[in-house]
Formats: C-alpha cells, structure tokens, sequence
C-alpha cells in the first residue's frame, strides 16, 4: 500500500509538472516599426505594449495550472472509489494509480490548450497596443498608410 502511495504521488508530480501552463514570455508575432519612425521609440513603444499584453493574462496560467491539480485530484479518488468498489483494498490502490495517471493526463493536455489561448491573449493585446502607436503589425494595414486605389474597370 505503501509503493503505491508513493508511486501516485510520483506519477502525479511527474505529469503535472510537464503539463503546466506558464505566462507568456513574450510576443510571437513579428511587428516592424512605421516607416521613419526612430528606433529608440519603436523599442518604448514596445517595451509598454509588452507590459500592457502581460497585464491583459496575468493570473491566466494559476488559474490554469489550478484546474489540472483538480482535475488530477478528482480522478484520482474516482479512481480509488471505483477500484474499491470493483477489487476491495488492493483494487483502490490500483484504481488510484490509474485515476492519478489519467486524471493528470487529462489535466496536462488541458494545461497545454490553455497555454496556446493565453499566448493568443497575449499576442492579440500585444498586437492591438502596437498599431494603435502606429507600427506595422501583420495582416494589418497601418492606419497611417493611405487607402489602397479602387479596381480598375
């Protein structure tokens, strides 16, 4: 009983740790500065869109990293509940395991769902900050940048 507590604990940790949602470091997308605007104002502009993109996820990846500790947990003791009722006390153990390996299956890859919507978040904000001060974001046209000619006919 006592190896597969330690071994629930083990496999548990080992999953959740390689699941877990963390905050975005930094934007994926590649903006350019407006044409003739200096390098040193790009770099503040930047630097504050930045800021303002990791306000916008802040507490995104806790609140994620928190469901999968539950959902870990939940399965876990349906697991153990269940393998109790089906094989008696070794039953539990065993169905705890499988509840643990599941349930932090299950909970890591909903971490790593998670984590891409917060990079999304956060290059979204990120994107939004730099054209609004007049940078080259992409798929974006700049606002400074004038109406493209109407088709010929």
């Amino acid at each position: 009983m006592r190896a597969t507590r330690f071994m629930i604990i083990g496999v548990g940790a080992c999953m959740l740790l390689s699941g877990c949602a963390h905050e975005p470091i930094g934007p994926t997308i590649a903006v350019l500065p407006s044409p003739n605007k200096p390098l040193s104002v790009f770099q503040r502009d930047e630097a504050g869109c930045k800021r303002y993109a990791d306000q916008q996820v802040a507490g995104g990846a806790q609140a994620a990293n928190s469901r999968a500790v539950e959902t870990g947990a939940v399965a876990t003791g349906l697991g153990a509940l269940l393998g109790a009722v089906v094989g008696g006390g070794n039953g539990a153990g065993v169905g705890a395991v499988t509840g643990a390996v599941l349930g932090t299956a299950v909970g890591a890859d909903t971490s790593q769902r998670e984590q891409h919507g917060l990079q999304g978040q956060y290059d979204t904000a990120y994107s939004q900050c730099m054209y609004a001060k007049g940078d080259q974001v992409p798929g974006f046209r700049s606002a400074a940048a004038p109406p493209p000619p109407p088709p010929k006919r």
